[in-house]
């Protein structure tokens, strides 16, 4: 029987786990991660509080990328059984936030294989030409009052609910773009599509989004 077979001990983990000098909530995030490290699994009390440090992350993510799936709780939780049963192959620790983004996009990607969906793929090949410019989801005030609030309050609504409605191919880019701030390399091998197709499809769903949320870029 292999060792990915064999059921798990949290005190014999614990039991070959050296003790720590400080508590764990204490521990940097890069500490923690290698303290996760350690031993055939991570520790039952090291992983807890990992998962609570980076659970708003993956939920986040999620929730961007698939906002209308009603199981994202079933995704986030084997998210962290990925992570669980892999945590010892993250070579850098101090990446452990874009590692943990690229299992949770995988995760979905997956899932999205999965499922049978009746529209035709779209076609994001043909060139076109479009400025690639960065979209300013930014409104500055140094002293917001109570109508500068709500009016952004109003405008992130706005943005939250246009990247919803943004078509599968394109969400995912500009979520992992925007949101996640990652290379257009690392979201080309996650898509498993050409670096030219990513940018493409990142410059329609900014060109999308500027469009849609043109009154509130105005004001």
């Amino acid at each position: 029987m292999s060792s990915e077979s064999l059921p798990v001990s949290w005190s014999a983990v614990e039991a070959i786990t050296p003790p720590l000098s400080v508590p764990v909530d204490r521990l940097s995030n890069y500490d923690l991660i290698l303290q996760c490290q350690v031993g055939l699994r991570p520790g039952k009390t090291l992983f807890a509080e990992l998962m609570r440090r980076y659970h708003a992350h993956v939920e986040k993510l999620l929730y961007h990328l698939a906002p209308d799936w009603s199981d994202r709780a079933d995704l986030s939780q084997e998210v962290w059984i990925r992570v669980y049963r892999n945590i010892k192959r993250l070579q850098e620790p101090v990446k452990f936030r874009g590692w943990l983004s690229r299992i949770a996009t995988n995760l979905f990607y997956d899932e999205l294989r999965k499922r049978k969906r009746n529209s035709q793929p779209l076609s994001l090949d043909a060139p076109r030409m479009l400025e690639d410019g960065e979209l300013d989801w930014e409104i500055a005030a140094d002293a917001p009052g109570p109508a500068e609030e709500l009016a952004t309050q109003e405008f992130y609504e706005q943005l939250r609910q246009a990247i919803a409605d943004l078509p599968e191919v394109f969400r995912t880019t500009i979520v992992l773009r925007e949101i996640e701030g990652m290379a257009y390399e690392e979201i080309a091998e996650i898509t498993g599509v050409s670096l030219g197709t990513v940018k493409s499809r990142i410059a329609r769903a900014r060109q999308r989004l500027q469009e849609q949320l043109q009154h509130y870029i105005e004001a």
